[in-house]
């Protein structure tokens, strides 16, 4: 995540919202890192409203969660018919909220994965999957690769490896956890465009398995099908179906992350869905639940029995509230025909950053799936621009617009709008993020 603030609409800020700075400062743990000065007030729809009334149309979603919106009415009438009916029981007793949402889970998923543990983010489900690899497969090496990200927790961060300062001064972190690169072709490989990619072909696992761990001591492999923080990289065609083939050679799980690219934000329910591949352990959060705090791990019956009673649980995994907001988000997407809807609107997008891209201070790259695009920045030498996003994402906050960055050097530009934006909404989008991209100077 950005360390760096952007002013307000006017790139003013008002007495206002200087005392609930203050009090935040005074109150609120500073090691929160917040990509903007916005102090919200309320929420509805494409917009974040700030104290002063000035509204912001939302390109960030709270990093990739409220896909419906902002207090979409289906998932607000079903958390509020949820709460006039039990809030709570942990493990005491079964409930019929979470058994339906997990058979509401399961169905958005490809056979044969059919069985769902709940806890409450991305990262205690990528913690939750690293323990039921291990202790399912009898194996202690997790393979994961170059500019992941996972999750803050000392599980998650010890597969994390997209900035240094997510995992800085927490060492030592897990033992027997082995990074290995991703194929980013824009900036990380060495071949030509037209060459295939040695790194998709699997040829990196293969050394790694001749020099460092023997292939039978792997439990899992974790990847994202799409990387998020580390750049919002799509890999090449054919990596994720190389590594179902490795892993089935060898008897490792294959575990996918799709905390971020999931339930529809790249135009299918999974990222995954776009290569027909289906992983062992399939891991969902963010906008599972429009907001509330939900997490997925998702595997067969048969993987899920190596996993036995008492061997993880939870406290507020798989709370009822935030099972009736998944229940409903999942209606509406499906409903709403949402799916469909992203994979429009996300084409729209990259056709017009393709247009930017061929003027004087363009992104360098356009890539993504859905409504998970980014914008890659480098500086006239070539080299990675992240002053020239921070001040794109300033001049578009300026006239309301919030964005978002990412990658491994913060020179990222990520849109991630809901999936409900109107069409008036990403003609009011597009404009502004053109005229402040073609009005930064290129250095």
């Amino acid at each position: 995540m950005a360390n760096t603030t952007s002013s307000s609409a006017d790139g003013e800020v008002s007495q206002l919202a200087r005392d609930w700075h203050q009090r935040d400062h005074r109150a609120v743990a500073g090691v929160y890192s917040r990509y903007t000065d916005i102090v919200l007030q309320d929420a509805q729809g494409s917009y974040l409203v700030d104290v002063d009334g000035r509204r912001y149309l939302d390109f960030g979603c709270g990093i990739g969660v409220t896909s419906l919106g902002h207090r979409h009415p289906a998932v607000a009438e079903a958390v509020h018919r949820q709460v006039d009916s039990y809030w709570h029981t942990s493990v005491v007793t079964e409930h019929v909220r979470l058994t339906e949402a997990a058979e509401r889970v399961a169905r958005i998923c490809p056979d044969p994965l059919d069985t769902v543990f709940f806890a409450n983010s991305g990262a205690e489900v990528v913690d939750g999957a690293m323990k039921l690899a291990r202790r399912a497969t009898g194996r202690r090496g997790i393979v994961a690769f170059r500019g992941g990200f996972h999750g803050r927790t000392f599980g998650a961060a010890s597969v994390t490896t997209s900035k240094v300062h997510y995992r800085e001064g927490y060492g030592p972190l897990l033992p027997d956890v082995y990074i290995t690169p991703y194929p980013y072709c824009f900036r990380e490989c060495h071949h030509t465009p037209a060459e295939p990619c040695p790194i998709a072909a699997g040829e990196e696992l293969d050394r790694l398995f001749q020099r460092i761990i023997p292939a039978e001591e792997v439990a899992a492999i974790l990847v994202e099908p799409i990387q998020g923080e580390g750049g919002y990289v799509v890999p090449p065609k054919g990596f994720l179906a190389t590594l179902r083939r490795i892993c089935d050679r060898h008897g490792i799980l294959l575990i996918a992350d799709e905390v971020q690219s999931g339930v529809a934000r790249t135009g299918k329910w999974l990222a995954l869905d776009h290569d027909q591949v289906v992983p062992d352990i399939l891991l969902l959060a963010k906008a599972l639940a429009s907001g509330l705090p939900l997490g997925a791990i998702v595997a067969s019956r048969q993987l899920m029995d190596r996993w036995p009673a008492g061997a993880h649980g939870t406290t507020f995994g798989g709370n009822p509230i935030s099972c009736a907001a998944a229940i409903a988000t999942l209606d509406v997407i499906e409903r709403e025909g949402l799916r469909d809807r992203a994979a429009e609107l996300g084409g729209r997008i990259q056709a017009a950053a393709r247009g930017w891209k061929e003027k004087v201070g363009g992104p360098s790259d356009v890539r993504g799936r859905g409504l998970m695009i980014g914008l890659e920045f480098l500086d006239s030498a070539g080299l990675p621009d992240a002053e020239r996003v921070e001040e794109i994402r300033a001049a578009c906050l300026r006239r309301g617009l919030l964005l978002l960055s990412c990658g491994l050097d913060d020179n990222v530009i990520r849109l991630i709008p809901p999936l409900t934006l109107s069409d008036g909404e990403l003609a009011e989008a597009l404009e502004v993020m053109e005229s402040a991209i073609t009005g930064v100077e290129v250095r």
